[in-house]
């Protein structure tokens, strides 16, 4: 086995990580605390070959492989998390099925603009009555001539209120329950395609959250992805994918967590001596790099089994549960070190925490994944 990252992987890395540092560190919690939108930085990240990472190169993307997508994702989260996850839901949710299932015609009209970060995509899965159980929604989509008519709610979409292309899940054959449901590629001009609420969330406040509303919204046949009735298998693919992304994303606020709290306990002192000193820290610090490191092993091997073309079900499952969770504990230990400083909006890892909790949340909560795991521990 060889864990090390490859030359070209260290360099996507470590240009990411410069950028990071130079470009996004500086502005990220002011933009943050004024919940504003990144637009400048998405300009930049598309220029860089980030917002599709792993496109091939014919259409516009950054020709890379997936490790490099996670290590790249998980710099950029390490510094500004609303960013990373605008970043995630472009490659993994919107570039990636497209680059699955789409025609030839589809990758060409749409792939190039999203890799280059002309535009925008986004995920229109979720509803108001169909969260974790997704084989329940409601929104139709009635053929109409040459033409899908769709009409539903979607809430809870990252980007929605900023993308450019809405992959939207809708119902093609009521009764035919999952297999009756599609995949349509809508985009934003769109009559119909309408934008109802951004949500006003905990954390993550430079990226917006969206409730989308579909009244009529008339869709070419050939903005179809896959075959009628593939939606739901090509809804459980993506979100695979999704999942290693959001693992990266989790990764990238712990490993600043600890980077933050090794520099704070460092120079903050009591009893005349800095508190790194003393054991009840450093068995944080040592719990959260040990959770950190096998959090980016699980990340790794899941993006690595993906470039493969292998089943990654069950690796990113655990890779999403595992490294939110670790997220979440390593936000929680930050601020413990920080103490009263912790809480206050002024120091990063206030924002971390708020940052972290959706994490175990979105793309499938802890508790579906640890269903998905015991499923396929079962199969086998």
């Amino acid at each position: 086995m060889d864990f090390e990252l490859t030359e070209e992987q260290r360099m996507v890395r470590d240009t990411t990580r410069s950028f990071a540092e130079k470009e996004l560190k500086p502005v990220a919690s002011r933009l943050d605390h004024d919940s504003k939108y990144p637009h400048e930085q998405l300009k930049k990240l598309g220029a860089m070959g980030l917002m599709g990472v792993f496109v091939p190169a014919e259409f516009d993307g950054g020709g890379m492989d997936r490790v490099s997508y996670v290590a790249a994702l998980e710099e950029v989260s390490k510094v500004w998390a609303s960013l990373g996850v605008i970043m995630s839901v472009n490659n993994s949710l919107a570039c990636g099925p497209i680059l699955r299932f789409g025609t030839e015609t589809q990758k060409q009209r749409f792939l190039p603009r999203l890799a280059r970060g002309e535009w925008l995509g986004c995920y229109a899965l979720t509803e108001p009555g169909a969260g974790s159980d997704a084989a329940s929604i409601q929104t139709q989509a009635k053929r109409v001539g040459d033409n899908y008519v769709l009409n539903g709610n979607k809430v809870f979409t990252t980007n929605g209120s900023r993308a450019n292309l809405a992959i939207v899940y809708a119902v093609t054959d009521p009764g035919s329950g999952k297999n009756g449901i599609s995949a349509f590629l809508v985009e934003r001009n769109t009559p119909g395609y309408l934008v109802d609420k951004i949500e006003d969330k905990l954390g993550l406040n430079s990226s917006e959250t969206a409730a989308l509303r579909f009244e009529d919204c008339r869709v070419p046949q050939e903005n179809l992805l896959g075959h009628e009735g593939e939606g739901f298998r090509i809804a459980l693919e993506t979100l695979d994918g999704g999942r290693i992304g959001i693992a990266a994303q989790a990764l990238g606020i712990a490993q600043g967590c600890i980077e933050a709290s090794l520099a704070y306990s460092r120079e903050r002192k009591q009893f005349s001596q800095p508190i790194v000193n003393f054991q009840a820290i450093q068995w944080m610090l040592a719990d959260v790099a040990t959770e950190i490191d096998a959090a980016r092993l699980l990340t790794h091997r899941a993006a690595w089994m993906q470039q493969q073309g292998k089943s990654v079900t069950r690796e990113a499952a655990m890779a999403k549960l595992f490294a939110s969770e670790a997220s979440n504990r390593a936000a929680y230990k930050a601020i413990q070190i920080f103490g009263g400083y912790g809480y206050i909006k002024d120091f990063v890892v206030e924002r971390f925490f708020r940052d972290a909790r959706v994490t175990t949340l979105y793309e499938g909560t802890s508790e579906i994944q640890r269903l998905i795991i015991a499923r396929q521990l079962l199969r086998e």
